[in-house]
């Protein structure tokens, strides 16, 4: 199964294995065992310190196969075969596994380590989904470092029937004990901190006791990154704090229009600014949810964020950057079956609606992109844009046309996602040039209709556009002194991410020039 360069690779990685490990195969009489089979088999090859075995119990999915520690009981499990973005995944199972050791920050190690119970995890996954490796990572991680914590990364799309008995529809999906836990992309941290419940209340208490910084970041996306590595660059105090590192464009799959990169992946490209970020001295503080600032007239002197968490970060000046969300039909049903049909990323979860009929709501190059992509996995793709005619590009409008299972409905609004059983089951829209009202039959509906600015938490402290935008001036400055912002938040039109990460340096550069011309605070 693997090519001679994956090969020669792959055995470079695994001489890093310290402590000798063993695959034991579960197989069946399919043609997907017989190709789990062969992909162990080439894997045991390269290295002495791995061995292969097939299972006896028969109470286990098949085909799977777990990798285990011999002479312990610390071990992963992977139903199906762990190819396309979850090869990583293996690799890393692989090697932590046999000792190697990971890059997590000691401090969350420590915190793994000392988790009490029992936890027994399932993670559904698709082999298209780019947020899945890092719950299926993270979640494997945290097997191999406490004894305690089980995890099965299972392949939704070759587990068909039991995906449907459980009525999983969107990926990653996590089961804990077998009741259903989290979903979507989750970072390790998230993922400790959701289970140790006294993280929070230490965060805060740590972050209460730091400094006044220089220039504080809020949202750690491109412009958030870009600020900040900016800010550092400057030799003054600067910090992160983030929801999630990364933002929106962890979510994103193929990336080919940042200059001088011709594709790269959306995480791929978070990891790079993660690292890049930390070649400075910055404080990040990930995790952490803004929900009110005061300007420094009203607090003494600073600027200060207060976090979900109940602490408070202060700072001479404050850049925001905290992006943009998935924007929402709003109709009826919409939230009900979220998760249940309807969903918003078609690379993560079209393979769970193999062979059947979906809609995709938008007619931009986001929602024609989707259903071109659907349209090569489903049964048949309806698209449904309000306009009277779709706004993507040409190009992508003939590719649209050209597939003989889509069907395009212009001047169409949609008004109610329907459901049967839990789930969704179809949806209504109205057409507007007739009044006439249309029902169709749905298995899933695909929401790709732009983005939302992330600044409800801003309203009545600093001006914002009718649509939620922070107005800020052609330094990023806002109505508040002291404070600018960057990126899918503000005013900038066109939402990209060579945009974003300028405008986040420049906010930076206009924090800097606003500092050596302000008096610092008694």
């Amino acid at each position: 199964m693997l090519d001679a360069n994956l090969k020669q690779q792959l055995k470079a990685y695994l001489e890093n294995v310290k402590q000798p490990i063993e695959l034991v195969a579960a197989l069946d009489d399919t043609a997907k065992a017989r190709e789990l089979h062969d992909l162990l088999t080439e894997i045991a090859g390269l290295s002495e310190q791995i061995s292969l075995r097939e299972e006896g119990e028969s109470d286990v999915r098949r085909p799977s196969f777990a990798i285990n520690r011999v002479g312990s009981d610390i071990g992963v499990r992977f139903a199906g075969i762990p190819m396309g973005h979850e090869f990583t995944s293996l690799v890393l199972a692989l090697l932590q596994v046999g000792g190697h050791p990971s890059k997590a920050a000691q401090e969350v190690i420590d915190q793994i380590q000392s988790l009490d119970g029992d936890f027994e995890f399932e993670t559904y996954f698709s082999l298209s989904c780019q947020n899945c490796p890092d719950v299926v990572q993270a979640l494997n991680l945290m097997s191999v470092l406490n004894p305690n914590i089980k995890h099965t990364a299972i392949d939704g799309a070759l587990f068909q029937d039991e995906v449907e008995r459980r009525e999983v529809m969107a990926v990653p999906s996590v089961y804990l004990n077998g009741e259903p836990w989290g979903s979507g992309r989750m970072t390790l941290e998230e993922i400790v901190a959701k289970i140790d419940t006294n993280a929070g209340a230490r965060d805060a208490e740590k972050i209460n006791q730091k400094a006044p910084f220089e220039v504080l970041v809020i949202g750690g996306g491109p412009a958030g990154s870009a600020a900040a590595i900016y800010a550092a660059r400057k030799g003054i105090a600067t910090g992160i704090a983030a929801e999630r590192f990364g933002g929106q464009v962890s979510d994103t799959m193929g990336i080919e229009n940042l200059i001088s990169v011709p594709y790269t992946e959306g995480p791929k490209l978070v990891a790079a600014m993660e690292q890049h970020v930390g070649e400075y001295e910055v404080d990040v503080m990930n995790l952490q949810r803004a929900e009110k600032l005061i300007p420094a007239a009203e607090a003494g002197g600073y600027h200060e964020i207060r976090l979900a968490n109940g602490a408070s970060l202060k700072a001479r000046s404050v850049i925001l950057s905290t992006g943009a969300r998935w924007r929402q039909l709003g109709v009826p049903g919409e939230a009900e079956y979220r998760n249940k049909g309807v969903a918003y990323c078609p690379h993560c979860d079209g393979p769970l609606f193999k062979g059947k009929r979906v809609a995709v709501i938008g007619g931009g190059n986001s929602g024609v992109e989707a259903a071109i992509d659907l349209a090569g996995i489903v049964g048949h793709v309806t698209l449904i844009e309000f306009g009277d005619q779709m706004r993507a590009d040409d190009v992508l409008q003939k590719k649209l046309r050209s597939l003989p299972n889509v069907d395009i409905r212009v001047s169409a609004q949609t008004t109610e996602v329907l459901g049967a059983d839990g789930k969704v089951s179809g949806l209504t829209y109205t057409d507007r040039i007739s009044g006439e009202s249309h029902q169709l039959d749905l298995e899933g509906v695909f929401v790709q209709i732009g983005l939302v600015p992330n600044t409800e938490w801003l309203k009545g402290d600093l001006e914002l556009s009718q649509h939620g935008e922070i107005i800020i001036n052609d330094r990023g400055e806002t109505s508040v002194p002291g404070v600018f912002a960057a990126g899918d938040a503000t005013t900038v039109p066109y939402k990209q991410i060579v945009i974003s990460m300028g405008e986040g340096a420049k906010a930076a550069l206009s924090a800097f020039d606003y500092l050596i011309r302000n008096s610092v605070p008694a």
